[in-house]
């Protein structure tokens, strides 16, 4: 990425210079800097109060009670997992964390969702499929507010950040769903091939 962004500056250095427009170039890449430390600094207080916020309904049990309304459908979906692990939580609680932009508490929790789903692992060498479709879940990031984004739009003076809630909501709910779909029919393809290899053994 650091070779992408250097070669991106020197083109536009070198394609100032020829059309006469250096100075612009310049300005350009100043004012750009100035901007990013004036988000920078936005982006700190806004993450704080909105990191507070999640903090106190993750410590009045919010967070909690709706990881419990959606642990039925996490059993459902790792059906090869038993009901009575603790990953069934975990995983319900990574979901709620990341689905509010707690994004720094849902790391340890998926990792410790990862460290049991391991557990019930019976090739220790590879990821089951457990951990393929809850990586893929947690990678698609469902979001029922995108805090960040919200703190950027603010710190660059946008009239109505609030306005990405929804086609965000949109966009990771997709996200999301074809996340579990390709996983699920990739495990289907998989064991196929599997199963078909054992045969012709």
């Amino acid at each position: 990425m650091n070779y992408i962004f250097y070669f991106l500056i020197v083109i536009s250095i070198v394609a100032g210079a020829i059309n006469g427009k250096l100075e612009d170039v310049v300005n350009a890449i100043l004012q750009g800097a100035e901007l990013s430390v004036k988000v920078a600094f936005s982006l700190i207080g806004i993450m704080a109060f909105w990191l507070g916020i999640m903090k106190i309904a993750k410590q009045c049990g919010l967070i909690e009670f709706i990881a419990k309304l959606i642990k039925p459908i996490t059993k459902r979906l790792f059906n090869e997992i038993p009901e009575n692990s603790p990953a069934i939580g975990d995983i319900a609680m990574s979901f709620t964390a990341n689905a509010f932009g707690l994004a720094n508490a849902a790391t340890p929790i998926g990792i410790k969702a990862m460290e049991e789903l391991q557990h019930h692992n019976k090739d220790k060498a590879s990821a089951s499929n457990s951990m393929c479709l809850f990586l893929a879940m947690s990678t698609a990031g469902f979001q029922l507010v995108p805090a960040t984004v919200i703190a950027i739009l603010i710190g660059i003076g946008y009239p109505n950040p609030t306005s990405i809630i929804a086609p965000t909501l949109l966009v990771t709910a997709i996200a999301f769903v074809s996340a579990i779909i390709l996983a699920k029919i990739f495990q289907k393809l998989w064991k196929q091939q599997k199963n078909g290899g054992k045969a012709n053994v």
